[in-house]
């Protein structure tokens, strides 16, 4: 029984890291284009894209660390200090990349707008480069000794493979972004957002490509549950056919469905993370077997999983139910007026 709360508490933050990475995945990815426009006006339309949802969207990413914490109170301890540089980092970026949108506007001055808008985009670039390096070290594993605790330096979270991993989420970010863009702008700034779409996803793919063959020759453990379970493998595969559908429909100019198979890529992707790190939720780079914080050895008791199980499936309907109707008042092209950013 026990068990069986295990997996539905894996699943929940599962489905969270998903929601967070697709929907604020492209705000992040509209900050980290927001710099190649050539005026005030591309860039309040930018702006004004994300800036009805960007705050709502970042709710999921609140909901994770709420279920780690309930669910995983080791994982959460742990997390909050061993990777502690790498999230003050993390919530650097969230405040800077807020307080940017907030303040932007408030004055007409161009170096106010300008040195705000710069503070968006480093913003972005931060979070993404910094979730990826995150996704990178709990591949990889972090140092922990016994009872899960740190042992290690905060230049351990920077490794050749982390690295490429931060730079990966970058660029699908920024691919993400681009195609929702695509979808909210139209005439001359929708004709711009159209050539920046595919050197995008050229940079997306060759960082996939690479990051996949790093991680079959140097992380085999990542493919360690696949090997026992063979049909996992359609997991990767069904990845791959979402990338490659990405440009075949931006080329054919539909782009609503090329952002729906752009957020299956950024789903499958995080699929076979969770695949491939599971039952770890945090993998010791020390021993592995031993130190390791798995799903079951850091499990809260069963009454806290009952009674915050009912607490999670008031609340997260109720914010999916808040998300759909943000973005169906909002939904079509983005104007500029006297409200607009």
């Amino acid at each position: 029984m026990l068990e069986v709360f295990h997996i539905i508490w894996y699943l929940i933050i599962g489905v969270s890291v998903v929601l967070y990475t697709v929907l604020d995945g492209f705000d992040l990815g509209v900050g980290c284009l927001h710099l190649f426009t050539r005026d005030d006006n591309e860039r309040r339309l930018m702006l004004n894209a994300i800036g009805p949802v960007w705050d709502g969207n970042e709710v999921w990413l609140v909901i994770i660390f709420g279920g780690i914490f309930v669910g995983f109170p080791p994982v959460y301890a742990t997390i909050c200090s061993g990777l502690y540089n790498l999230i003050m980092i993390l919530i650097a970026g969230l405040m800077i990349r807020a307080v940017s949108i907030e303040f932007r506007s408030k004055q007409e001055s161009p170096k106010w707008r300008t040195f705000w808008d710069y503070m968006f985009s480093i913003g972005s670039y931060v979070i993404a480069f910094t979730i990826g390096l995150v996704m990178g070290n709990l591949i990889t594993g972090i140092p922990l000794g016994s009872h899960g605790v740190f042992i290690g330096t905060f230049g351990d979270f920077f490794t050749p493979y982390t690295i490429l991993v931060g730079i990966t989420g970058i660029a699908v970010f920024m691919m993400h972004g681009a195609i929702y863009m695509l979808m909210k702008t139209e005439g001359k700034m929708h004709e711009r957002v159209r050539r920046w779409v595919n050197p995008t996803i050229t940079i997306f793919i060759v960082s996939y490509l690479a990051i996949t063959l790093v991680t079959l020759i140097y992380k085999s453990h990542m493919i360690g549950l696949m090997r026992e379970i063979p049909y996992l493998f359609t997991v990767g595969l069904l990845t791959l056919l979402a990338i490659v559908c990405v440009p075949y429909f931006v080329h054919r100019k539909m782009d609503g469905t090329a952002f729906i198979f752009s957020s299956l890529s950024i789903t499958f992707l995080i699929a076979l993370f969770g695949l491939g790190t599971y039952p770890y939720m945090v993998r010791s780079s020390v021993d592995p077997h031993i130190n390791s914080l798995t799903l079951f050895n850091s499990a809260a008791t069963l009454p806290t999983m009952k009674v915050v199980l009912i607490v999670a499936a008031i609340g997260v309907p109720l914010v999916l139910a808040y998300g759909y109707w943000i973005y169906r008042i909002f939904r079509g092209k983005v104007t500029l007026d006297d409200t607009s950013y």
